[in-house]
């Protein structure tokens, strides 16, 4: 129960990837001295509402995170090992695109203390990079993950999978090649479409089809097979690691644990004054890049919103978080949090259905979706929670 992140956003990209619908946006210049100041005094000012949380990880997330000055990341790095204590493991991870940086940056930001680098590949093929509007090539993917592993501890690499005209033999051969570039980790997204992306009014009107759920599932189901036999099984619905090289910081918002929210449009999960943690406040920062900065610069803060969930939202949280988990909800972790085990919180018919059906089941203490389950999670989550949920 110990974990505690930091995530710093930097919501700054070179375009816009027509897929995407996070929180990132194309800037012609940029007032990197402007917006380390500001992104200091937004953590000072997180200081005293986290003070004696030990840091386990800290994420760099964007955006495009290494379009930053890695001055920036250095600095931001020392006010948090001024403002808490760091673990002595403290896992550090920034994200890259291939084409953004090269071996000089990659060498700058691991003297800045990154010692975690997660690249945004997306494919391993130059026409499906092009339609992903992404502005690197396969060569130039190949060439950042080979110096990517040479200068930090540790790397990960993103693909989108479930594209137009993907098949299970396509996807098998692209899947192959990512294995054998891969260290330890990688994160294998299926491709969905969002509102408010480009990709949304393009496949409306049918200018792209992908594939129907029958082929996704068997996508998925290869996906899980072969890189288990690469030794990077799945410990996450889209993330696969070697033992021992999974993401911790992505574990700590899996698990319900807490974390600081930095940057435009971040978002934070702090225990209350009570310090219980089922008390849990959500917080969000102002979305608008111009309008947080704004913000930081005459409160001290961008922070928009604060919410103590209820009993029923960190129930709904957990639950929908931890069936996510190839461990899945740890029945202790579950009763640290809540005050009360995951049985008693559960709906007893639909725990019993979902048992009945493959879809649940106990290992020790913990309640893991099978591999059924987990090609049905939203429908299985929906049984498991009770009525108001």
């Amino acid at each position: 129960m110990s974990a505690f992140g930091i995530y710093l956003h930097w919501p700054f990209c070179l375009s816009k990837c027509p897929y995407c619908d996070f929180n990132s946006h194309v800037a012609g210049q940029i007032d990197q001295a402007r917006w380390r100041r500001a992104l200091l005094a937004e953590l000072e000012h997180f200081h005293a509402a986290s003070a004696g949380r030990t840091v386990t990880s800290i994420f760099f997330g964007g955006g495009t995170p290494s379009l930053m000055d890695p001055a920036t990341a250095a600095a931001l790095l020392q006010r948090i090992a001024a403002l808490w204590p760091l673990a002595a493991d403290v896992e550090i991870t920034l994200e890259a695109n291939p084409g953004s940086i090269d071996a000089e940056r990659f060498r700058d930001f691991r003297a800045a203390g990154i010692g975690r680098l997660s690249m945004g590949l997306q494919a391993l093929n130059d026409a499906d990079l092009r339609f992903l509007g992404r502005r690197h090539d396969v060569a130039q993917a190949v060439r950042a993950v080979t110096l990517a592993r040479a200068i930090f501890p540790r790397i990960s690499f993103d693909l989108i999978y479930a594209r137009p005209g993907q098949d299970s033999d396509r996807w098998r051969n692209e899947l192959g090649q990512a294995l054998a570039l891969a260290a330890d980790h990688l994160s294998l997204y299926q491709l969905t479409v969002e509102p408010g992306t480009a990709f949304h009014p393009a496949h409306q009107r049918g200018d792209f089809q992908l594939p129907d759920d029958d082929e996704a599932a068997r996508l998925f189901e290869l996906t899980q097979e072969m890189c288990a036999a690469a030794g990077l099984p799945a410990y996450e619905i889209s993330n696969h690691a070697r033992p021992g090289a999974e993401c911790r910081h992505n574990l700590l918002y899996w698990q319900g644990d807490e974390y600081l929210g930095i940057g435009p449009g971040a978002h934070g999960r702090l225990r209350g004054p009570t310090g219980r943690s089922a008390e849990m406040r959500a917080l969000r920062q102002c979305k608008s890049p111009g309008g947080w900065l704004e913000r930081v610069e005459k409160d001290g803060h961008g922070t928009e919103e604060i919410l103590t969930l209820t009993r029923q939202e960190r129930l709904e949280e957990l639950v929908m978080m931890g069936l996510r988990l190839n461990d899945g909800i740890d029945d202790r972790r579950f009763a640290a949090h809540m005050g009360s085990g995951l049985r008693q919180a559960l709906d007893p018919g639909g725990l019993a259905l979902m048992q009945a059906e493959d879809m649940v089941a106990w290992q020790g203490p913990c309640l893991r979706a099978t591999p059924r389950g987990r090609l049905l999670l939203n429908q299985v989550i929906a049984a498991l929670l009770p009525q108001g949920a």
